[in-house]
């Protein structure tokens, strides 16, 4: 282990300030990390290192994190000259030629892109596990999974590689993940963080981008640097009063936190889950907020009902515009069966089909955001059971109606959020008997990071987990 391990982002780029340590001596930091533990996780899939030695040797921009080594998800955001397999076989051959509008953002805020991690074939699955990338595996226990899909940005954190990395958000994809290796994960509010001007496969909503972190204050340091609306963004997220730095210092009040381990299809979480959540909810009272138990009501069927053809006509569009690009169609080897699964299920998806379910969907959301009017605050778990080995949802060896059954026993409480835009965020407050993380959920009212993060300062300071290690650490 060195001693940069030790450090959250804010702290990296203090010691650069202060010339006590270079750029380029903690990218070489991070690549002896990444070089000692990815051959037993698989979280890097694509290292540039030499590229960032350059680019460390500077000048690099004054930004809030210049100088700290940093890591892409190899999914939607483009870096030029890498590959983008998006974890898929058929993908296997595109280079970007250009950053897109996040990446620049992270430029700007002073990182070093080191690589890029492993996620599923097309980010469909809530565990890391593919067969082109192949499996990601949780330090904590690396017969577990890391989450999904940015699994492998989560084991790259949790281990200590780098201290953040990009992740995006399309049904949980960060909560998951943070969660499943105890970080702090925060799904940001739609458009929170633009990814334009060429941003198509963000035209459904659902899906945002942000980091996963060791400590909140790095998530609200890098949401300062990135959270900045575009004048041509067409649904910029509403402002922000002031820094999500200077929130986190200021006290959340006393909150009315509603809480409840109700699921979707009824079956109960696990007894350990449970515990946890009951236990958090007791800690929330004893700092003096209104807590009671309460659902939140609304009707699952038909939100998930309509969300269907939603997503699969968009799954259909995205892909055909990679066939676009490709030139041709996928043969049989080169998608995952749950993957073909969806892309003939999109096909045949009408257009009537995919508007009356956003019609529907405009509807059941209110319902969701209603909720809110009463409450500053709801709280749940973020998995319903302890977190799986690898295998127990193989996309590869599992047929997909298997498969969708198993994630929506283990993930039943993210989806909502991102139906409605929302901002909701995993904190690591509990372990289990077994030594894995167990994450809580937080959600709010849309476009109030401002009070999740004010809350999750609060309880780092009052639950702090920033002492629990992972098996392979530093």
């Amino acid at each position: 282990m060195d001693q940069f391990s030790e450090y959250d982002g804010v702290g990296l780029a203090e010691l650069v300030a202060r010339g006590e340590v270079t750029p380029l001596e903690l990218t070489e930091a991070a690549i002896e990390r990444i070089e000692r533990h990815n051959p037993a996780l698989n979280a890097i899939v694509y290292k540039a290192y030499d590229e960032a030695r350059e680019v460390a040797k500077g000048p690099l921009p004054e930004g809030p994190f210049r100088g700290v080594p940093f890591l892409i998800k190899d999914l939607g955001v483009p870096v030029a000259g890498w590959p983008r397999s998006y974890g898929s076989r058929f993908a296997a051959s595109v280079v970007d030629a250009q950053d897109c509008g996040l990446t620049r953002r992270y430029r700007e805020a002073g990182v070093v892109l080191v690589g890029k991690t492993n996620t599923p074939e097309y980010g469909i699955t809530g565990t890391t596990e593919g067969a082109y990338l192949g499996a990601c595996r949780n330090p904590w226990n690396p017969a577990h999974i890391s989450g999904g899909s940015s699994g492998g940005a989560a084991a790259a954190v949790a281990s200590g590689m780098v201290p953040m990395a990009h992740a995006s958000d399309g049904l949980g994809s960060i909560r998951i993940p943070a969660a499943c290796c105890g970080l702090v994960g925060l799904k940001v509010t739609r458009d929170r963080t633009p990814n334009g001007p060429d941003d198509t496969h963000y035209a459904m909503g659902f899906s945002v981008d942000h980091v996963v972190t060791r400590t909140v204050r790095d998530s609200a340091v890098m949401l300062d640097a990135t959270g900045k609306p575009r004048p041509d963004a067409p649904f910029a997220a509403p402002p922000k009063e002031r820094p999500y730095v200077e929130e986190i210092e200021r006290s959340p009040g006393r909150l009315k936190i509603a809480w409840s381990a109700e699921t979707p299809s009824g079956r109960p979480i696990d007894p350990e889950i449970l515990a946890a959540l009951q236990a958090t909810a007791q800690l929330l009272k004893g700092l003096g907020h209104e807590v009671v138990e309460k659902g939140l009501g609304i009707d699952y069927r038909a939100l998930y009902a309509a969300r269907a053809p939603v997503s699969g006509a968009n799954f259909a569009a995205e892909m055909g515009r990679l066939i676009e690009e490709l030139g041709r169609e996928p043969e049989e080897h080169e998608l995952e069966p749950l993957t073909w699964a969806s892309l003939r299920g999109g096909r045949k998806v009408t257009g009537e089909q995919a508007f009356r379910g956003w019609q529907d969907l405009r509807v059941l959301n209110r319902r969701t955001l209603a909720f809110f009017e009463d409450w500053d605050v709801y709280l749940c778990p973020v998995l319903g059971t302890p977190v799986p080995q690898v295998g127990y949802m193989d996309p590869v060896a599992l047929e997909p109606r298997e498969m969708n059954r198993r994630q929506s026993e283990v993930f039943p409480f993210t989806p909502p959020f991102n139906f409605s835009g929302q901002p909701s965020m995993s904190l690591p407050l509990a372990t289990s008997k077994s030594g894995l993380p167990i994450g809580m959920m937080f959600t709010a009212r849309f476009a109030d990071e401002a009070t999740l993060l004010r809350l999750a300062a609060q309880l780092e300071k009052e639950a702090p987990w920033k002492d629990r290690r992972p098996a392979l650490w530093g």
